[in-house]
């Protein structure tokens, strides 16, 4: 790695503020040139993630294919969209964005708008292949915007806002996605959702491929330099291992807010608590990426995660569904710095010429923790104590990995900082 690159990232990631926190507008970070267009375009382009899987099951149940069979595809779709994350990663940080993401979003499109066409060809059997494929080449946009951030937004006070309103407003992807496939399918058809999903997600990525920064873009080292370095570190690999247990508990979210809506018989429920906890994730991150935040950023990934951890502990009381609404909106509020944080510490850890494939193994914890946590919750859905139990377990599981770990989540010369220290006077070093 450049040494003046490695010396960067340290800093950011150990830098404290002895000065009162800056307020920073987003007026200004949005004004930048390409900022707007790069979040705007990754937005509508990642509408898809939170859009598919419902489209999915309810073009699959207006099919007739029943409802488990509906369930087997969404889930299928979203674990091949975690487990290529990582390739496509690698595959951008050797032959840059554009090359990348325009064949997986025309590849993806294509499939969503075809997958009705399976009903009449090839059946059950085609409608899993076409799936699996449009999981699989669902283009890596999210990855993509946090490698640029650093090339579009130089200033670090402006690029600490700039991903923190970029984590903070991928909660209105699942405040509007869903309940727009619905309305399409309710309206006309399930086919026009998932129409509709697909020319999103390929004008989103069209927005974003075409867009000068991601045509420059380039990863900080040469090609043959990035395959040398080793990616896995033992502070990256305890990072990502914590943040299985942050999607962990957000998979067992999902499954407690149907439990719930099922035991108040109160259907608006199950999609009104995963709204709240997104809106609780879009407005802190309005409200932290207008301070720059003294501390380390170590410190505060740790802070949050116990506050993460301590947001969800009210809901063992199995409170009532007003209750529940207002109480879940605390860990989504800190999942976005949570997330915002570990991004960064990521970026401090990672060799150069390799970020696009680190960004993606983290995106990858999260939703292997998140199908685990669906899958867990799913079983123990009618013990309502252990439902509601099972997002505060994982994310302790994530505090006691990143309590035992903090120690390597610093880069080695921030570590070595401050232990060379001149002998107080009148002493003298032993022979």
């Amino acid at each position: 790695m450049r040494p003046h690159h490695r010396r960067d990232r340290t800093r950011a990631l150990t830098a404290t503020s002895s000065a009162p926190a800056s307020r920073i507008t987003y007026g200004a970070l949005l004004g930048k040139q390409h900022v707007a267009r790069l979040l705007g375009g990754t937005l509508i382009g990642r509408l898809p993630n939170s859009m598919a899987p419902v489209a999915i099951v309810l073009w699959a149940v207006a099919a007739d294919s029943g409802i488990a069979f509906a369930g087997l595809l969404s889930a299928v779709y979203g674990l091949a969209a975690s487990l290529a994350q990582p390739v496509k990663g690698r595959l951008m940080d050797r032959h840059g964005q554009p090359a990348v993401h325009l064949p997986a979003a025309l590849v993806n499109s294509t499939l969503l708008a075809t997958l009705p066409l399976t009903s009449s060809y090839g059946g059950p059997t085609a409608a899993i292949g076409v799936v699996v494929v449009a999981g699989l080449t669902t283009p890596a946009l999210e990855t993509g915007l946090r490698a640029l951030w650093p090339a579009v937004v130089p200033d670090p006070s402006l690029r600490h806002a700039a991903l923190a309103l970029d984590t903070g407003s991928q909660g209105l992807l699942y405040i509007v996605g869903p309940p727009l496939a619905a309305a399409l399918t309710t309206a006309h058809s399930a086919s026009l959702a998932l129409a509709a999903t697909a020319a999103l997600g390929l004008l989103g990525a069209l927005v974003v491929a075409s867009a000068p920064p991601t045509r420059r873009w380039r990863p900080a080292a040469t090609a043959g330099t990035a395959t040398g370095t080793a990616l896995a570190n033992a502070g990256l690999v305890l990072l990502f291992v914590s943040l299985t247990g942050i999607g962990f508990a957000i998979g067992a979210m999902n499954v407690w807010a149907i439990a719930m809506a099922e035991r108040h018989e109160r259907d608006m429920l199950s999609g009104v608590l995963p709204a709240a906890f997104s809106a609780g994730s879009f407005l802190s991150g309005l409200i932290y990426g207008r301070r720059t935040w003294p501390g380390t950023t170590t410190g505060r990934l740790t802070t949050a995660t116990g506050g993460f951890m301590a947001g969800w502990l009210p809901l063992l009381a199995l409170p009532s569904p007003h209750a529940a609404m207002a109480v879940i909106v605390l860990p989504g509020a800190l999942l976005t710095v949570v997330i915002a944080c570990a991004f960064v510490t990521t970026d401090a850890l990672t060799p150069a010429g390799r970020i696009s494939e680190a960004y993606a193994w983290l995106l990858l914890s999260i939703g292997t923790g998140t199908s685990a946590g669906t899958a867990l919750a799913g079983r123990l859905a009618e013990q309502a104590h252990a439902g509601t139990a099972l997002p505060a377990a994982g994310t302790a599981f994530a505090l006691t990995v990143l309590l035992a770990a903090r120690r390597r989540l610093t880069p080695t010369g921030a570590r070595r900082r401050g232990r060379h220290r001149r002998p107080p006077r009148g002493r003298h070093r032993a022979p």
